[in-house]
């Protein structure tokens, strides 16, 4: 497999699957049970703040320390969890510094001016009516161009919320309306590391595997894009009558101009031609730095004692840009690095907990027993789906969603007489979209905290994301377009 740079990329060199013999399904689940347990009694019975404001981090770190406890009542060494655990933090050394970068991004967006430009000239231009198709449109063209989700939300992606939000529209809307999108061109796109990742573990080829994908992918989106046309129409906004006091006061308080969509348009163009995203990033905060000293002097000058504190202030801390639209006063603020810093932990917290449980054997283990229940060929994909969305919420990282499963399927659908593309398929349609769906996994930390939406507020509205297990799900339980492995003819003698 040819890697690709993207940012949502987590290096994932020879996995390897931790089998554990001694360790019983029941006790594979026991970590599960209590983080599942901590987490609901966390969200529906102490309003989220068990253990303040970063009590998933505590959670997770708790259910990777009971996690321990069962490896050591099965004699797993303390120096396979830490080789594991280590393993897994190194994976995401360069999402955390892509994150610190993103929020560095967001904040020399907001003082150049490039944010208030993008959202001035789209609410002259997108209505509410078209709204949300059309942010799921822009979205999946961006994604699919880049073949990042990541991307797509680091850069429409906070544009759309902030139209979003002037227009009125509800925030979860905008973000399920973005995300949808993006993971829509993410799968479909040739470019995509985890479109790439789909077939080598499945033992297909990129491009037989996105034209048999498209078999569950096109009506998925198309019913994502209907429903997104009835919510723009028949949904109430509040935003519609005061377009005109938004264009006036951002007007009156940034220097407007079509030079500043030159910034996004360079780190848009630095991904095309797959620079690394890291430089791809700097670049973005570098240029936008130079935009705010041509473009916006007085906005520098307001905001720090000279123009370059204003400047750092906003890369590495909480930035506040005050109009006299009080609406726009809560757009026009970014928390730079340190805004980033609750989403790294919750990824540290993530992989701690995931790698504690891949060094007991827990997650072979009960994947195994997933395999084991696949009595037919749709117990085989609905044990495939399952085990993927079950991995999403253990192992919190969507590249090990298609691993394992890739690796453990693999031969039960070859058993089967089913052509591999079915297995790649369905770690796409249950691996790679679900990730989004977890508070905690890497994906949905990184969307949740880039575009300012929880979880739980787009989850609903991630409509491509959620309906694309059932519609593989659908396919598999009807045997439509269920490819068989085409046996060679016998040679007559």
């Amino acid at each position: 497999m040819q890697e690709e740079d993207n940012l949502s990329e987590i290096k994932i060199d020879d996995q390897k699957i931790i089998e554990n013999a001694e360790l019983s399904i029941w006790e594979a689940l026991i970590p599960v049970f209590i983080l599942m347990g901590l987490l609901a009694y966390n969200i529906f019975k102490a309003d989220g703040v068990l253990f303040g404001d970063y009590s998933n981090q505590y959670i997770l770190l708790m259910g990777g320390g009971v996690a321990a406890m069962v490896g050591f009542f099965n004699k797993v060494p303390l120096g396979l969890m830490i080789s594991e655990i280590w393993g897994n933090l190194k994976s995401i050394f360069v999402p955390v510094v892509i994150l610190l970068l993103v929020g560095a991004l967001a904040g020399t967006w907001l003082i150049s001016g490039v944010i208030p430009a993008m959202v001035y000239y789209g609410l002259q231009v997108l209505s509410p009516e078209i709204f949300l198709p059309a942010s799921v449109v822009i979205a999946a063209i961006i994604s699919i161009a880049t073949g990042s989700s990541w991307t797509t939300s680091a850069t429409v992606g906070i544009a759309l919320v902030g139209i979003g939000n002037a227009l009125g529209i509800h925030a979860g809307m905008i973000a399920g309306a973005v995300i949808s999108g993006a993971y829509f061109g993410d799968k479909m796109s040739p470019l995509s590391d985890t479109t790439n990742l789909a077939p080598a573990m499945a033992g297909t080829d990129l491009f037989t595997h996105i034209r048999y994908m498209s078999i569950t992918t096109v009506p998925t989106i198309i019913i994502t894009l209907i429903v997104f046309s009835i919510l723009s129409v028949t949904s109430e906004t509040s935003g519609t009558t005061d377009i005109s006091n938004f264009l006036t006061s951002i007007d009156a308080t940034f220097n407007i101009t079509p030079w500043l969509f030159v910034v996004p348009l360079i780190v848009i163009g630095l991904i095309l031609m797959k620079t690394k995203p890291l430089v791809a990033l700097a670049t973005g905060v570098l240029s936008a730095t130079v935009f705010a000293f041509i473009f916006q002097p007085e906005i520098l000058e307001n905001l720090g004692s000279s123009k370059v504190s204003a400047v750092i202030t906003s890369i590495f801390t909480d930035t506040a840009i005050l109009t006299d639209n009080e609406e726009l006063n809560d757009l026009f603020s970014a928390g730079g690095m340190q805004g980033m810093v609750w989403t790294i932990l919750l990824i540290i917290c993530a992989m701690v907990f995931g790698g504690v449980m891949d060094a007991i054997g827990a997650l072979a283990r009960i994947t195994r027993v997933l395999l084991k229940l696949a009595t037919s060929i749709f117990g085989l994909f609905a044990s495939t789906v399952v085990s993927c969305l079950g991995l999403n919420t253990i192992a919190s990282d969507q590249y090990l969603a298609i691993v394992i499963p890739g690796k453990m399927f693999k031969q039960a659908f070859e058993d089967r007489g089913l052509a591999p593309e079915n297995l790649s398929r369905t770690l796409e349609d249950a691996g790679t979209v679900t990730s989004v769906l977890i508070p905690w996994n890497t994906c949905g930390a990184y969307q949740s905290g880039v575009l300012g939406v929880g979880v739980a507020e787009y989850f609903v509205y991630a409509i491509f994301n959620w309906l694309s297990p059932f519609t593989t799900l659908f396919f598999a339980a009807l045997n439509i377009k269920i490819k068989q492995l085409s046996r060679p003819e016998k040679v007559q003698s």
